[in-house]
């Protein structure tokens, strides 16, 4: 895994609020060096994004945690 750099974190957020449609959605980058990269939306963090670099091909991994407690109640 590599550092996601700033141009990268730019990047990337433009490109998920496009394909999400979610304008509210921000990528931020972390708060100290060493921790993963925050996916948010409208401020609360949903997830994180790593970078993977595998013989010069890049890809983005998003992990995104939903917790029970967040759900609508069951129908």
């Amino acid at each position: 895994m590599s550092n996601i750099s700033t141009s990268e974190i730019s990047r990337l957020q433009t490109t998920l609020r496009r394909l999400l449609g979610a304008k509210g959605l921000s990528v931020n980058a972390p708060p100290r060096p060493g921790l993963s990269v925050e996916l948010a939306v409208d401020g609360e963090v949903i997830g994180t994004i790593h970078r993977d670099d595998d013989e010069g091909e890049v890809s983005y991994a998003i992990n995104i945690i939903l917790l029970e407690e967040d759900l609508p109640p069951p129908v």
